[in-house]
């Protein structure tokens, strides 16, 4: 029996009476384009938003250029990226002759660049290019798991994000351990088991730590977290340990670590983001540092962005993580930094989203490690901002 060709039945299912509608899916507002199986556009690209209303636009939308055109199949085709397409399929999937299918987001950005020779990308260009998709026969069928098969979906996948978030905070705190002080393990062979050495690894990581606190101090850490089991044998043995640790120590060590002063900035967290960043002292400016992150600026037309500019992402993506959790706790538990971040949410011009003001705080966090490593000194929270800045969160 000759096996069949799932793409050929693809394309033979898309006729001159199909209408075939591609999406480009955002947070807030989608944009939505329409084609016949040739590729040709039927009426005007649709901007509509992310809601009830928005959805009720299209569908009138498409169900008007169906009477008007003599449509009598829908096909719409959309990214499964993220999670803000299942909604707009659910609604989709309950509406009578309406099939919904997904693209590859890797074809579409294939696919984009051959339309124009061009990288430019854009949420209404890209509409158009998944409906050409479609058209074409290049997508898979969508599938939403109900009842019970839908709650077992929804646990794996938390399970598998919780236990992809711990091993790669557990690999995080290895390295900094293997690099600073590899004598660790030796003295807890679990350290991510037990509460003595968890609670070691919060507050003295490093050898330097703990030979200034000596083995009273480091028992008295102990005992914060166990009372019976790890004594003064592990304190005596950690304490040994660190003396004779072959953990690095690139001369700036003291001066980097004064940072620690700075309310909502841990060890660990500290730690991780001088692994990613290097020494701060070998940058220019703080310019050049947000550049190596991937915080400049580019011109982008995509998404939310009203002013048609994004972070560029050219940087090193694990620094822009380690910062982004920093600032997270910084505005819960730093004064200056919960002050600029409630005034960029709630400025009169230009107020940011959440993210983006993130992303602001994340740049000062930058400023802040390369001028407390420069001068040398301990952060102070009434030298954080300038008399400009200061003048702005006063007036708010």
């Amino acid at each position: 029996m000759k096996k069949k060709n799932h793409s050929n039945e693809k394309i033979e299912a898309i006729t001159f009476k199909t209408l075939i509608v591609g999406v480009d899916i955002a947070k807030h507002n989608q944009w939505a384009r329409f084609v016949d199986c040739r590729g040709i556009e039927h009426n005007k690209a649709l901007k509509f938003e992310n809601n009830r209303n928005g959805f009720n636009t299209i569908l009138t939308r498409i169900y008007e250029i169906c009477k008007n055109e003599d449509f009598n199949k829908i096909i719409v085709g959309m990214e499964p990226t993220g999670h803000y397409w299942k909604a707009f399929a659910n609604f989709l999937l309950k509406q009578a002759k309406i099939t919904v299918v997904l693209v590859n987001p890797y074809h579409t950005k294939k696919a984009k660049e051959l339309d124009d020779n061009s990288q430019t990308k854009s949420d209404k260009k890209d509409a158009l290019t998944i409906a050409r998709l479609v058209k074409d026969g290049r997508y898979f069928e969508t599938y939403l798991p109900h009842d019970v098969y839908a709650e077992l979906r929804g646990l794996t996948t938390s399970r598998h994000s919780m236990n992809k978030r711990k091993k790669s905070i557990v690999n995080t705190i290895t390295a900094v351990l293997d690099e600073y002080f590899p004598e660790f393990i030796s003295v807890f062979k679990h350290p991510f088991k037990g509460k003595a050495s968890m609670h070691l690894l919060k507050v003295c990581p490093i050898p330097k730590f703990i030979l200034e606190l000596g083995e009273e101090g480091v028992l008295e850490e102990i005992k914060k977290a166990v009372k019976k089991t790890v004594g003064r044998k592990k304190a005596a043995q950690l304490v040994a340990a660190a003396q004779d640790s072959i953990g690095v120590d690139y001369g700036e060590y003291a001066a980097r670590f004064k940072m620690l002063s700075i309310d909502g900035m841990g060890v660990v967290s500290l730690a991780t983001c001088l692994g990613e960043l290097g020494n701060p002292l070998r940058f220019e400016d703080t310019r050049q540092m947000s550049r190596f992150a991937g915080y400049n600026l580019i011109e982008d037309s995509s998404g939310k962005n009203k002013s048609g500019t994004c972070i560029s992402k050219r940087g090193r993506k694990n620094l822009r993580s380690v910062l982004y959790q920093i600032s997270l706790t910084m505005v819960a538990t730093n004064q200056e930094m919960r002050k600029l971040y409630d005034y960029l949410k709630t400025r009169e011009n230009n107020p940011l989203k959440k993210m983006q003001a993130l992303v602001v705080v994340s740049k000062k966090v930058l400023t802040l490690i390369f001028t407390l490593s420069k001068k040398k000194v301990y952060y102070e929270g009434e030298r954080v901002f300038g008399s400009y800045r200061k003048s702005q969160l006063q007036a708010a």
